[in-house]
C-alpha cells in the first residue's frame, strides 16, 4: 500500500513539473557589460537544484573526512570495552568450570582493559561495579587456589571501589561481597572474623536468609550456642529449611544449650528461656530432667519437666518413640525413692488403663518395691519380664525378681532369675 502511494505521488509530481515546465516561458537574463546573457528559467532552476546537491554532498563527503580520526579512535574503545565485557563473562564461565588459574587470568585482562579505558579518558558506563565484579572473582579464585594473600588483596579492591560510591546497585554489590567474604572465613575456620563481616552488614542485610545460614554456620563453629539457636529459629520462620529439618536443627541447638549448664540454677534459667514449643518436645525434656538429676536438683522438678512427655506417652500410645519412652521410664524410676503420692496414683492409673503397657508394668512394679509392697512388686515384674523388649529394662526386671526371690529364701528361684538376667 505504502508503494502505491509513493508511485501515484511520483505521478502527480511529474505531471505537475510537465505542467509548470512545458508552458513556462520565462528567462533570465543576465548583465555582464558589455556582455547579456538570456538563461531559460527551467534551465536556471534545474542549475541551481544540481548545485544544492553537488555542495550538500561536497561538504557531506569534507564532514566524513575530518571525522575518521574520531570515528578510528571511538572504534579502537569500542574494541576494548567489547574486549572487556568478554574477558569478564570468560572469567565467570571459567570459574564455574572450576578453572581457577585461567578464570584469574581472564579477570586480570578485563580490569586491564577497563584501566586503559580509564586512562584513554572513555571510562565504560559501568565501570565501576564491572571493576568490583572482576576483583570479585579475582579473589573467589585465589580463595579456591588456597592464596589468601592475593584473595584478601583483591577484595580490599573491590571494597576500595565500592567504598565512595551510594547507588543502590552499587550497595547490593558491597553487601554481597561482605557475605562471600564472610563465607570465605567460615572455610578457613574463623569463626570470629566472619561474624565480624556480617555484623558489618546493614540491618535488612544481615536478616537475609544467605546471611543467617553463614551466621548459623558461624555461631556454631564459635561456640555461641544462644545466638545460633536464634538464628535457627529466625531461618525457621523464613522457610529456608524444611519443617523437620529446622525441628532438628532447634533441638539440636537446645540439647547442646542445656548440656552447657553447670548448676541447677543455670539449668533452670536455661530452661525457662526455651520456647514453650522446645520445651514441649520429648527430647528436650527427657535430656533436660536428666541433666538435672544427675546434678543432684530436686526431683519434684525433675518430674515436672517429664510430666508433659508422661502425658503424650499415656494419651497417645505409639507416639511417642521407643527410645524416648525408655529414657522417660529410666528418668522415673531414678527418682522413685521421693516420689509423691500424686505420681504414685498417676502411674498406677496409667499402669491400669494399658494393662499390655510392660514398661509402664515394670515402672509400677519398681514404685511398689520402692514401698516394701513385695508380693503386689512380685506380680507385676514377673509378668513385665517376658514382654520387655528393651535388654536393660528385662535384665533389671530379673535382677529384682532376683533379689525378691533370695528375700523369700527360694534359692532355685533366685538362680534361675539371676540366669535370665545374665542371659538378658
Amino acid at each position: 500500500m505504502r508503494a502505491a502511494l509513493w508511485l501515484l505521488a511520483l505521478f502527480g509530481v511529474a505531471v505537475a513539473a510537465a505542467l509548470f515546465a512545458g508552458n513556462n516561458q520565462g528567462t533570465v537574463t543576465l548583465f555582464w557589460p558589455p556582455y547579456r546573457v538570456d538563461l531559460s528559467l527551467n534551465m536556471v532552476l534545474l542549475a541551481l537544484a544540481l548545485g544544492f546537491a553537488t555542495l550538500y554532498a561536497a561538504l557531506r563527503a569534507l564532514a566524513a573526512l575530518l571525522e575518521l580520526p574520531h570515528e578510528a579512535r571511538r572504534w579502537r574503545l569500542q574494541q576494548k570495552e567489547r574486549a572487556m565485557h568478554a574477558a569478564l563473562l570468560d572469567a565467570l564461565a571459567q570459574l564455574l568450570a572450576g578453572r581457577f588459574l585461567r578464570s584469574r587470568k581472564a579477570a586480570m585482562a578485563a580490569l586491564e582493559q577497563e584501566s586503559a579505558l580509564e586512562k584513554a579518558g572513555a571510562p565504560a558506563p559501568n565501570g565501576a561495579p564491572l571493576r568490583a565484579l572482576a576483583h570479585m572473582v579475582a579473589a573467589e579464585t585465589s580463595h579456591a587456589l588456597q592464596d589468601r594473600t592475593q584473595r584478601d588483596a583483591q577484595l580490599q579492591q573491590a571494597l576500595e571501589t565500592l567504598a565512595p560510591r551510594r547507588t543502590a546497585h552499587l550497595q547490593e554489590l558491597q553487601e554481597g561481597a561482605q557475605m562471600r567474604a564472610a563465607r570465605w572465613c567460615l572455610d578457613d575456620r574463623e569463626a570470629d572474623a566472619a561474624l565480624e563481616r556480617l555484623a558489618s552488614l546493614p540491618q535488612g542485610a544481615a536478616r537475609r536468609t544467605l546471611a543467617l545460614r553463614i551466621r548459623l554456620k558461624a555461631t556454631r563453629l564459635a561456640g555461641h550456642t544462644r545466638e545460633a539457636l536464634d538464628t535457627a529459629r529466625l531461618l525457621g520462620k523464613h522457610r529456608a529449611f524444611s519443617a523437620n529439618a529446622a525441628r532438628s536443627i532447634v533441638r539440636g541447638l537446645a540439647i547442646e544449650l542445656i548440656s552447657t549448664a553447670h548448676d541447677p540454677s543455670q539449668l533452670q534459667s536455661v530452661w525457662q528461656s526455651l520456647e514453650p514449643a522446645d520445651r514441649a518436645m520429648p527430647e528436650l525434656a527427657i535430656h533436660a530432667a536428666q541433666q538435672l538429676a544427675h546434678m543432684g536438683g530436686s526431683a519434684q522438678q525433675v518430674r515436672q519437666w517429664l510430666l508433659p512427655v508422661w502425658q503424650q506417652m499415656v494419651d497417645q500410645p505409639g507416639t511417642l518413640s521407643d527410645p524416648h519412652a525408655l529414657k522417660l521410664i529410666n528418668a522415673l524410676e531414678a527418682g522413685l525413692g521421693d516420689i509423691d503420692a500424686a505420681w504414685l496414683a498417676r502411674i498406677e492409673s496409667a499402669q491400669q488403663a494399658n494393662p499390655r503397657d510392660a514398661r509402664l508394668q515394670y515402672l509400677v512394679g519398681r514404685a511398689c518395691l520402692q514401698r516394701q509392697l513385695w508380693g503386689k512388686a512380685q506380680q507385676l515384674l514377673a509378668q513385665a519380664a517376658p514382654q520387655l523388649r528393651d535388654a536393660s529394662l528385662r535384665r533389671k526386671t530379673w535382677q529384682h525378681l532376683a533379689e525378691l526371690a533370695e528375700q523369700r529364701g527360694d534359692s532355685q528361684a533366685a538362680a534361675q532369675a539371676w540366669k535370665n538376667a545374665a542371659l538378658a
